[in-house]
């Protein structure tokens, strides 16, 4: 199981993934998030993941795909 932290930013999560040697990069963040969220979905099924660590990362990764989606619309992605 995974040891409890905060989990505010998309680093934190690429963190959490990091632990179990997952690494994501395609070259756009907004393609990042998802593959995120997909390999996150497959640790949390696999039972490596608690509930509540799930729940924060989850959140996070909807925020900040919400944001680049926003920045990408108005023209200003990173």
């Amino acid at each position: 199981m995974t040891r409890p932290r905060e989990y505010r930013t998309l680093y934190d999560v690429q963190q959490l993934l990091k632990e179990f040697n997952v690494y994501v990069y395609i070259g756009k963040r907004l393609y990042d998030i998802e593959l995120i969220a997909i390999e996150l979905d497959h640790l949390y099924q696999a039972g490596v993941v608690d509930n509540a660590t799930y729940m924060k990362a989850k959140i996070v990764l909807r925020k900040e795909h919400r944001e680049e989606e926003l920045r990408e619309k108005n023209g200003t992605a990173i």
